[in-house]
Order: C-alpha cells, then structure tokens, then sequence
C-alpha cells in the first residue's frame, strides 16, 4: 500500500515528507493507522547520526492509532482496537522471561537497527529500501507495521491523539518514579531536568504521594510550570549549587533523585544530593564512553546507590493502561505539557522541541 512517511535521508537535515510502499503485514504483524505520535528527543538524536541507525530511516517511536490488519498469527488485539506502540523487545531471553522487557538483551537491536528481525524492511521508494520497523514502527507515517511485544491495546474512552507519549518519554519519567525507584508517600525526591520526561516524573511523584518534589533546571518557564502540576519546590541551578539547597532544604538529603538529562556533572550533583541510603537513577542518554565521576568516600560511606534505567522499567502492558487510568481521573495530567502540529509540520516541531519553546510535541497524522 502506499503511505505518506516522513524520511530521514541525511544527519542533521529536515525530514521530507515522502510516498512510500509499505508491505501488507507478515503473519506476526499488525498494521495500525496512525491517528498521532509523539516527538521524543531519541527521534532528533537518531536523526543527527549519534546512534548507529542506518538511513534513509522513518523514525517515529510513540505512535497511537487504530488497528486496520492482523496477521494470522497475531490474537493479542483486533481489527478497531485503540492502541499505543512501545518499544520493542525479543520475548525469549531471560530479562523478557523474568516481564523486564526494558532490559532485553537485543533491546538495541530490536529498537536502533530498524529492520525486521531477518534484517528487511517493509518500507521502499520506486524499489529502493528505506529502513523502517525503528523501534518496532517507524511511526512518523501514515501507517505502521508493529508486532504483539510493542503494541498495547488502549481504553476508547480517552482521546487516542493524546496517548503516543505515553509510550516512551512519560512512560520513561512515571516509571522510573513509580517502578524503578519505588518513591512511597512521605519521601523527598528531585528530578534533575524539566523536559517532558522529568515533568511526567514529578506528576508521578504527586500521584504516589511524596511530600517534598522539587524540580531543578535552568530554564524558569519550566520550573514555574512544574510548580503548576506538582512540584512542591523548584531549583534554578544557575543559582548555585543544586545539591547544597537541596541538602538545605530536606535537612540532610533526598531520599530519590533523578537525571533526566545525561549529563556527568548533573548526575554528579544529584548524587550528592542524597541523604544517607538514599538512592539516584540516571536515564538520560550520553555519547557512548562517557564517564560519571563520584566523591567515593561520600557515595560509599552513606551506603549510596546509584542505578540505570531504561524505559521507566515498565511493563508497557500493565503500565501504559494504569497511567491512561490516572489520566481519566485527572491524577496524571501529562496532557498539559502537549502541542499538537500537522504531520506537515515535523519539521517546525522537531525545532520547538530542540528549542524548549515546546514541551512535547505531538503530529496529528490521520
């Protein structure tokens, strides 16, 4: 079938928005028309060449649509399901066995190499290939072809425009607070970054009750409007050292803190914000090689930890439903970070994001 895709042909230039030919879907495959999707910062990183995906490539990895065809060996959803496409994953080594998918070990195969699993794409222009299948979907289209490991089937009571984050940026922020930390009610946390997925960290922080939630950046936009969704303190880190404040302010250190933003001398700060057994989980992404250096003494002596991870730790299945149920109920009000832009437009909105002027966009696609 032909679809309209938006191709990245080279690094650091515009997307062109082009016709592809797309497959009719394998016999695992589902095909689902995409009513929105998600703008995420891997999408610009991918796009830049900083990671080895190959191009032409049709990015897109938080993609919300309807199910239009089924494989014949798919039973998981049906034809008109609602769903929200995640990450991909093998289902078959230890980590997929044991329902922690985030840690698969071909998650960056599955995900970064965009072909199937038998190394082919089921994208092309006029016969010439176009990789495709990136993060199981390449959902910067019309259509996608996803599979029964990264598709999760949605409630048809919310706006399905809205979900795609859900996938991956929010679901990477919430989780990471509700899953991989396990913040309780009456804790301090600090999330050190006010993008989308820190913000979505804080909205988490509220929902399981944590008392104290500061959120530390640079830009005051966005700490003012972390104040407006949960945050109980806010942090210009230009004004100081973060970790001394924060130290300062709980009267000894956190209990959780978070590094959304990849950098070592950010996550170094958050570590020393910690109070004694307290402990900071790090997923921003930085250029392979990179090293963290932490006072030893400090991080040893106070029986600090300091932990990885990947996609919130999720299981996309449990996880995604949970937030769109906290979102019904206006406990998870992650819709207010959102901008929506014509699929036309990618380009407009890959640059308001770049730029901060937008916390999360989202192309409006069908």
């Amino acid at each position: 079938m032909k679809i309209k895709a938006a191709v990245c042909r080279a690094p650091n230039t515009p997307l062109d928005i082009e016709t592809l030919d797309l497959e009719e879907p394998r016999d695992t495959e589902i095909l689902v028309r995409v009513v929105a999707t998600g703008i995420c910062h891997t999408d610009i990183v991918v796009r830049d060449g900083l990671l080895p995906t190959p191009q032409p490539v049709v990015l897109g990895h938080e993609g919300a649509g309807v199910v239009e065809r089924i494989g014949k060996a798919v039973s998981k959803v049906a034809v008109g399901d609602h769903v929200v496409m995640t990450f991909n994953s093998c289902g078959q080594c230890p980590s997929c066995l044991e329902q922690a998918s985030s840690y698969c070990y071909e998650f960056f195969p599955r995900n970064f190499f965009a072909t199937r699993a038998d190394g082919s794409s089921a994208l092309s222009r006029d016969g010439e290939p176009v990789h495709g299948n990136f993060f199981g979907q390449s959902s910067f289209a019309s259509h996608a072809l996803c599979h029964e490991r990264n598709i999760v089937k949605v409630s048809q009571q919310v706006p399905l425009e809205f979900l795609g984050p859900l996938a991956c940026g929010v679901q990477t922020g919430a989780g990471a607070v509700i899953n991989a930390l396990g913040v309780t009610a009456d804790k301090s946390f600090a999330v050190f970054g006010a993008g989308s997925v820190g913000l979505s960290a804080v909205m988490a922080a509220r929902v399981v009750g944590a008392t104290t939630i500061v959120a530390v950046d640079v830009n005051p936009d966005r700490l003012d409007f972390a104040r407006t969704i949960g945050a109980t303190h806010v942090i210009d880190s230009r004004e100081g050292s973060a970790s001394e404040q924060l130290v300062e302010l709980t009267g000894g250190g956190l209990h959780y803190a978070l590094d959304t933003t990849g950098l070592a001398p950010v996550i170094r700060e958050a570590v020393l914000s910690l109070a004694p057994r307290g402990t900071c989980g790090v997923l921003g992404a930085s250029p392979q090689g990179s090293e963290i250096v932490l006072d030893e003494v400090h991080f040893m002596s106070g029986g600090r930890r300091l932990i990885g991870i990947v996609e919130g730790e999720s299981n996309p299945d449990v996880f995604i439903p949970e937030l769109v149920e906290l979102y019904r109920q206006g406990r998870f009000p992650f819709d207010k970070m959102v901008k929506f832009y014509a699929f036309d437009d990618i380009n407009e909105a890959i640059h308001d994001s770049e730029t901060g002027k937008t916390i999360k966009p989202i192309l409006r696609i069908n």
